[in-house]
């Protein structure tokens, strides 16, 4: 399912388009911002959210160009696709790397084949994710971001390099939907082995950050570092 957000100043230009993208995509899920500081506050509270992003050019204090090139600051992985009156912009946008242009008024046909170009660069270039399902929305977390979970009644928090996730399951079925790159080293907790910098008596490292480790753990604990350490050769 592609995660798509929207940023046009003008509301009547955003209903359009994200009328279009229901027909040509079921099922995706659709973000709108009125404004590109909106968009950019938002992104940085939530990244990793959006896969494509439909960016209007003209619009009020921020152009879209402005807004381009402070998302690249950040993320390089966002394909962005400029909307635009005018076609004086497209050499602009090779230095953010924009998937393509769309000239106003949209054609269903190049909006389509954007889609389908959108969604096959994804596929090729996307890490693993563990998709996170809460509240805020549905995010795709890459598993070689996250660093450790752990749960508290019934929610797991996980936790990644850039944020933080809070969501309903358990962690056991965390655990298997992760994989053989984690490993469970308490009953409550659930780390990423390469996050591991050292492990002692009772407690493993994630560079300051310390986290217990039960002692009925401990054996397999040591035993997948190890293995992840031959691996690394």
């Amino acid at each position: 399912m592609l995660r798509i957000g929207i940023c046009d100043d003008a509301a009547a230009a955003r209903l359009a388009l994200h009328s279009a993208l229901e027909r040509l995509s079921p099922g995706c899920a659709c973000y709108e911002f009125s404004s590109g500081e909106g968009l950019l506050s938002w992104l940085d509270k939530h990244p990793n959210t959006i896969d494509l992003l439909f960016l209007d050019i003209e619009m009020g204090q921020m152009s879209g160009m402005d807004v381009a090139r402070a998302i690249r600051a950040q993320d390089q992985r966002l394909h962005i696709v400029f909307l635009t009156g005018y076609a004086d912009y497209v050499f602009d946008g090779y230095a953010v790397r924009a998937l393509d242009y769309l000239l106003k008024p949209l054609s269903m046909d190049k909006l389509s084949s954007v889609l389908e170009r959108a969604a096959h660069e994804l596929e090729n270039d996307a890490p693993e994710t563990f998709s996170v399902h809460n509240s805020d929305g549905l995010f795709r977390v890459p598993k070689r971001d996250i660093l450790y979970c752990y749960s508290d009644r019934r929610q797991v928090h996980l936790i990644a390099r850039t944020a933080e996730y809070t969501f309903y399951d358990k962690l056991d079925q965390v655990e298997a939907a992760l994989g053989a790159g984690f490993v469970r080293i308490h009953q409550r907790y659930l780390v990423r082995i390469s996050a591991i910098d050292r492990i002692e008596d009772s407690a493993v490292f994630l560079g300051n950050l310390r986290l217990p480790i039960s002692r009925a753990n401990r054996a397999a604990v040591m035993a997948a570092c190890a293995r992840g350490m031959l691996e690394d050769f």
